[in-house]
């Protein structure tokens, strides 16, 4: 056992913490094989073996393999511990992460009257990038992940959508949930903020809503749950905004702009969107962004260069998911360029 993982080593590279709480628990269960619990979007969940040498492309690729995914481009781990979701960077050993990120909640929340707090912590899989998603080309992914991770986002009322483009969605929605069972059309009413944005409710009368939903239902007879989640994906993916990850923020930079901003982060760039009518205020592309950072309580972002760019500075708890968002982004599209230019100097 030993050799085998010292040549392993050898093979991957050493580690740059030590053993996490689990792979201690598991050496003194006499076993190196450790079994750990993925959760999806579509709330259903699957164990995983990985073990002290595993990265975390490695487990994103055993993932992929196992739920038939076509490809593990733009999914990434991400661990959920305390208050925070954190993504886990794919060169990263994974034991390493999950102990260098316990560590550092550890010094953020200091113990209480000499108890150090023990956390807990969960593993998730999702979508991250969407700069290559195409809804039709992947069923497993639009099934598992495209869909579920949509949903919450139209449902928040993130995306600009007009009263029969929600009718139909909510019709989809309602098929993914109840399939060809009508029992529930006449409940719809109660449910409506199950099935549609949030801002579109009062819109029209829940009767009203109702009528309109019933009438889309009726005209996708025989469509299953499955291919409702796919025309679905495929309806939003005409928006935008489809695959962006969204922040309210406050900002204080821009007079003309409201106080409270919608960004949306997606492959276009980062989009200011207005927070009631939904109309992307400004688009800025990846290669205009220079500088970006952020803290605990706020998103700092340099458009243009150093002496004549604009700054855009807002306030906000998620800043540490804008900063990785774009760094991921402008990681991904500076390979792609990278890999565009070799292939041309063949």
């Amino acid at each position: 056992d030993c050799l085998a993982r010292l040549q392993k080593t050898l093979r991957n590279g050493q580690r740059k913490y030590p053993p996490h709480q689990v792979e201690v628990e598991a050496i003194q269960h006499k076993t190196t094989i450790i079994y750990h619990k993925v959760y999806f979007p579509d709330d259903s969940d699957e164990a995983f073996e990985v073990d002290s040498s595993t990265r975390a492309k490695d487990f994103c690729a055993n993932v992929a393999n196992k739920l038939g995914l076509k490809s593990y481009e733009g999914f990434s781990l991400f661990v959920k511990i305390a208050d925070k979701v954190i993504s886990v960077p794919e060169g990263d050993f994974f034991f390493d992460f999950v102990r260098h990120l316990t560590e550092w909640i550890k010094k953020a929340k200091p113990s209480r009257d000499g108890v150090t707090p023990q956390f807990s912590y969960q593993v998730f899989f999702m979508k991250k990038l969407w700069s290559t998603t195409v809804p039709g080309r992947d069923r497993n992914a639009d099934i598992i992940f495209h869909y579920h991770q949509e949903l919450p986002k139209l449902l928040r009322g993130y995306h600009k959508c007009t009263v029969d483009e929600a009718a139909e969605l909510a019709a989809l929605i309602y098929r993914v949930k109840f399939g060809e069972n009508k029992n529930n059309l006449q409940h719809i009413p109660r449910f409506l903020k199950e099935l549609l944005p949030a801002d579109l409710i009062k819109q029209l009368s829940a009767e009203e809503w109702k009528r309109r939903i019933v009438a889309q239902y009726n005209n996708s007879i025989g469509m299953s749950s499955d291919e409702a989640k796919v025309t679905f994906t495929k309806l939003i993916y005409k928006w935008p905004t489809f695959g962006s990850a969204f922040f309210e923020v406050k900002q204080t930079t821009e007079p003309n702009y409201p106080e409270t901003l919608l960004i949306a982060i997606n492959k276009h760039g980062v989009n200011l969107i207005h927070p009631m009518t939904k109309e992307i205020l400004e688009i800025h592309p990846f290669t205009k962004i220079s500088n970006w950072s952020s803290g605990n309580t706020y998103f700092h972002m340099t458009v243009g260069n150093l002496i004549r760019g604009s700054k855009l500075l807002c306030e906000t708890s998620l800043g540490y998911k804008m900063d990785d968002l774009l760094t991921s982004y402008i990681s991904l599209m500076l390979t792609t360029m990278n890999k565009q230019r070799t292939l041309r100097s063949r």
